[in-house]
C-alpha cells in the first residue's frame, strides 16, 4: 500500500509540475496535492484493477484523475461557506494559507484537469475513457457527492433518521468510493457479476469510512487527524454516535465491514489487500 501510496503522489505532483499554469496559481495548486493524504481512493482502483490484470500503467491515469477530483472536493468542502474549516492535514486550509478565491479556483482547476487527463491518455482506448468519465462525472457530480453535500449541509441542525443518514453518506463519501472500484475492476477485465459485487462493496466500505469518520469526531486525536475534533457537534451535524449513541454506532460500523468482506467474497476474487482496507477504513486512527 505504502508502494502504490508513493506511485499516485509521485504522479499527482508531475502532473501539476507540468501544467504550466501561472505562477501563483501553480503555487496554489501544488499545496493543496502536495499536503499529503493518504490517497486511498487511488490506491482503492489499482488494487482492484491488480486483482484481475498486471499491467498497471492503464489504471494510473484514472486513480490521478480521481486523486484530483477528491482533492477539489476537500478544498471546496473547507471554504467558510461549506465546513469553514482552517487545518486539513495538519497543515492551513488553501483558502487560509491563500485567500478564498484562489481556494476556489484551485479546486475548480483539479476537477477539469481530471477529465482533462482521461482525455488525453493514450493508455487508454475510447470506450474505456467514456466508461471513466461516466463513473467519475456520476460519482462526483450533482446526483453524488454535490448532492450528498448540498444535504450534509442543508441537515445541520435537523434531526435525521438512520436511513437518511445513510443517503446522505453514501452520495458525499461513498460513491467515489464505489467509482474507484467500479473504474478498476471494470478496466482490469472483471466479469459483470464481479464488477456488480465489487460495486456492493465498496457500498459497504464507504458506509464504514463514514462512521469511523464520526467516530474519530469524538474520540480521535487531533495531532494524528492533523484536523480539530469536534468540529460536527459544533455545526450541530447528526452524526452515527449522536444518532445511535457511541456503542450502536461501533457495533453498526462492525456490521458494514462483515457486510463488505461479504461482497468481497462473493465476486471470487483473490486479492487481500481489498480485505486490508476493510480493516483499514473501519479500524483506522487518522
Amino acid at each position: 500500500m505504502q508502494e502504490k501510496q508513493h506511485v499516485i503522489h509521485s504522479h499527482v505532483q508531475n502532473t501539476i509540475h507540468h501544467s504550466a499554469s501561472p505562477n501563483g496559481l501553480q503555487e496554489a495548486l501544488s499545496y493543496a496535492v502536495s499536503a499529503g493524504g493518504k490517497r486511498l481512493r487511488p490506491i482503492l482502483m489499482l488494487s482492484t484493477f491488480e486483482a484481475f490484470s498486471d499491467d498497471i500503467k492503464k489504471a494510473l491515469t484514472p486513480a490521478v484523475a480521481l486523486e484530483l477530483i477528491h482533492t477539489y472536493s476537500l478544498i471546496h468542502d473547507d471554504l467558510p461557506a461549506m465546513d469553514n474549516d482552517d487545518m486539513r492535514r495538519g497543515k492551513p486550509t488553501i483558502h487560509k494559507k491563500f485567500d478564498e478565491s484562489t481556494a476556489i479556483l484551485v479546486g475548480d482547476g483539479l476537477l477539469t484537469l481530471a477529465f482533462q487527463l482521461i482525455t488525453e491518455s493514450s493508455e487508454l482506448g475510447a470506450e474505456e475513457k467514456i466508461y471513466i468519465i461516466h463513473q467519475l462525472s456520476k460519482a462526483s457530480g450533482i446526483n453524488g457527492m454535490i448532492a450528498g453535500q448540498f444535504l450534509d449541509l442543508r441537515a445541520e441542525g435537523e434531526p435525521l433518521s438512520e436511513e437518511k443518514l445513510n443517503y446522505i453518506h453514501q452520495k458525499k463519501t461513498g460513491e467515489l468510493i464505489r467509482a474507484a472500484i467500479k473504474i478498476g475492476s471494470y478496466l482490469g477485465g472483471a466479469t459483470p457479476p464481479q464488477i456488480e459485487a465489487l460495486n456492493d462493496y465498496g457500498h459497504y466500505l464507504g458506509l464504514v469510512f463514514q462512521i469511523q469518520d464520526d467516530i474519530l469526531d469524538i474520540q480521535g486525536d487531533e495531532t494524528e487527524l492533523g484536523k480539530p475534533i469536534g468540529s460536527d457537534v459544533d455545526q450541530n451535524k447528526t452524526t452515527y454516535p449522536s444518532l445511535l449513541g457511541m456503542d450502536q454506532a461501533i457495533h453498526l460500523r462492525n456490521h458494514y465491514m462483515a457486510l463488505a468482506e461479504e461482497k468481497y467474497e462473493k465476486a471470487g476474487i483473490n486479492q487481500d489487500i481489498l480485505k486490508d482496507f476493510i480493516n483499514l477504513f473501519g479500524k483506522r486512527t487518522y
